[in-house]
């Protein structure tokens, strides 16, 4: 078998997206069909949701597999990171 050869995608981001969104908190849920990643800053008393992403179980897992590795790389050079305590509190947001 012959492999494909790899081919370059050019991305275009508008300006407002490569400024990001700060999020000190996320929320994950899934169906069978698909992993729903919402992204929040919360100060309490509220709370905004600064960005919903949507992928399939199969990108949901590589992601996952992704973001271990980073944090892998990050520690190798900087050092294990102190995770976050959990909130003392539960929050539950209704989306408007």
């Amino acid at each position: 078998m012959s492999e494909k050869p790899s081919q370059q995608i050019q991305i275009k981001a508008k300006d407002g997206v490569l400024e990001g969104k700060y999020a000190n908190m996320a929320q994950i849920s899934h169906t069978k069909e698909e992993f729903v990643f919402d992204f929040m800053n919360v100060f309490p008393p509220q709370g905004t949701l600064t960005s919903r992403v949507i992928m399939s179980p199969g990108h949901a897992k590589r992601l996952l597999r992704a973001l271990q590795e980073n944090v892998a790389k990050f520690e190798s050079q900087h050092g294990p990171i102190k995770e976050s305590d959990e909130p003392r509190t539960q929050f539950g947001f209704p989306i408007e």
